[in-house]
C-alpha cells in the first residue's frame, strides 16, 4: 500500500467516524454515539472489571469489536498494520556504554539501532538528552556522532558518559531555524522526539537535503500549534485532545501505575460532581494535578484542589459517598472510552504517514515500520528516509 493511499483511507475513516473518537466520556458522560449505537454502548458498559485493562490494551481486538457493529471499520486493521523493521546483527559493545541507561530505554535503543543498521554518514542525534542513543551508535557502528541538545547540564553529563566514544555534544535549540544546518551531510536519528521537535526535524531534513533520517516520533500533543494541520494537506485537523488520544497506550504501565491512574480518574470525577454543585457548570477544566497529592487522602486531596481552583467548599460534605460516586463514574468512563481507544493507532499512523509523505514528495525513498514490540514501547513506529 502506498503512503498516499494509506493516509487518504485512514483520513476518510477517521473523518467519517469522528463522532466515535472525538467525544471524551470524562467530559461528556453520555456521548451522542450512545444513542446512535445503543447495542455498542450496552456492550461497552457490560465489560467485567477483571477484563477491562486487557481489553483497553488490545487495539486490534477493539477494532474487531467495533467492526461487528460497523463493518467498514475492519479496514483499520490492515491500514494500521506495518511491517517489522529488518533486524541487523549488532556488534558487541563494552558494558559501560549502557551502564547508566534504564533497562527499558536500553531495550528501545538496541532495537532502534538494530533496525536502522550501519549509518550512511556521520550521525546527528537530534534532541539528544544525555546522548544514550548517540553513544550506542558511536560504539556499535564506529561512526562519529554529534549530539544536539538544548540543556547545557545534559550536554556536560552526556559528554562525561561518552567515555572515549567518538561522540561530541552541541548545545543548541532544535526549534531554532539556525539548527537546521547541522543536518547537512549527516545521517540524522531521533528516538522519541516529541511534538514540534519531530515535526521541525522532518521539515528541516527536507530543506537541508539530509541524506538519511531515522525517526521514532512521540507525544504528538506537545506542540504550540493550536490546531495540528498535516504537512501534506487534507481535511483532518486535530486539537490537543485528539493528539493525546494517539498516545494513550498503557502497554508498559505497571499494575501500581494503573491503580494510581484509576484512583486519579475517580477522584477527579468526584471533584467534578462537587465543582458542578458549586458552580452550576457540568464540567470544570482542571490543570494537571500532582500525583503526590494522591497520598494525602481523598478529603485532603479535594480540599487542596479546591483551594487551587478558587472554590469554597461547603462546611459539610459526605466524603465517602462522594468518593464512591467518583469510582462509579470512573468505571463508566473507562468502559465507554474503549470505543475511542480503538482509533488511537489509526490516528498515530495517519500522523506519521503525513510526515513520511512530506519527505516522499521531496524525493526521498521512505518507509514506515515498527522497530520493536509494544511491550518495549508503544511508540514503536519508525520513519526511515533516504535521499534517492
Amino acid at each position: 500500500m502506498s503512503l498516499q493511499s494509506r493516509k487518504v483511507e485512514l483520513e476518510r475513516l477517521l473523518l467519517n467516524h469522528a463522532g466515535l473518537w472525538r467525544p471524551q466520556p470524562f467530559k461528556d458522560p453520555k456521548p451522542a454515539w450512545c444513542e446512535v449505537y445503543p447495542a455498542l454502548a450496552a456492550e461497552a458498559l457490560s465489560v467485567p472489571e477483571a477484563a477491562l485493562d486487557a481489553r483497553a490494551a488490545d487495539t486490534p481486538g477493539l477494532i474487531r469489536w467495533l467492526a461487528r457493529h460497523l463493518p467498514e471499520l475492519a479496514a483499520l486493521l490492515p491500514l494500521t498494520s506495518l511491517p517489522v523493521a529488518p533486524h541487523h546483527t549488532l556488534p558487541a559493545v563494552a558494558p559501560h556504554v549502557h551502564s547508566h541507561v534504564p533497562w527499558r530505554k536500553q531495550a528501545q535503543i538496541e532495537a532502534f539501532t538494530a533496525a536502522i543498521g550501519a549509518p550512511r554518514a556521520p550521525v546527528l542525534e537530534w534532541c539528544a538528552g544525555l546522548g544514550h542513543l548517540g553513544r550506542s551508535l558511536a560504539a556499535t557502528w564506529q561512526r562519529p556522532v554529534l549530539s544536539l541538545e538544548i540543556d547545557p547540564a545534559l550536554c556536560v553529563r552526556g559528554a562525561a558518559l561518552s567515555r572515549g566514544q567518538d561522540q561530541h555534544f552541541l548545545q543548541a535549540d532544535a526549534l531554532d531555524p539556525a539548527s537546521a544546518r547541522y543536518l547537512e551531510d549527516r545521517h540524522t536519528v531521533a528516538l522519541h522526539a516529541c511534538g514540534d521537535l519531530h515535526r521541525r526535524l522532518v521539515i528541516a531534513a527536507g530543506e537541508q537535503r539530509c541524506p538519511a533520517l531515522d525517526l521514532a516520533p512521540c507525544c504528538y500533543y506537545r506542540t504550540t500549534l493550536p490546531v495540528y494541520r498535516p504537512l501534506t494537506g487534507g481535511a483532518l485537523c486535530l486539537n490537543h485532545d485528539d493528539l493525546r488520544l494517539a498516545v494513550t497506550d498503557t502497554a508498559t504501565a505497571t499494575p501500581r501505575q494503573r491503580q494510581r491512574s484509576r484512583q486519579a480518574m475517580a477522584w477527579k470525577l468526584a471533584f467534578q460532581v462537587l465543582a458542578g454543585e458549586l458552580t452550576g457548570r457540568p464540567y470544570h477544566p482542571l490543570k494537571p494535578v500532582p500525583e503526590a497529592w494522591l497520598a494525602t487522602g481523598f478529603e485532603a486531596w479535594c480540599r487542596r484542589l479546591a483551594a487551587r481552583e478558587g472554590l469554597h467548599l461547603p462546611a459539610a460534605v459526605a466524603w465517602p459517598a462522594l468518593e464512591a460516586e467518583g469510582y462509579a463514574r470512573a468505571g463508566r468512563v473507562r468502559r465507554l472510552e474503549l470505543v475511542r481507544l480503538a482509533f488511537r493507532r489509526a490516528l498515530e499512523v495517519w500522523l506519521v504517514a503525513d510526515l513520511a509523505l512530506h519527505l516522499e514528495h521531496l524525493g526521498y525513498r521512505v518507509w514506515l515500520s515498527s522497530f520493536c514490540p509494544e511491550s518495549v514501547t508503544p511508540r514503536n513506529l519508525l520513519l526511515s528516509a533516504r535521499l534517492a
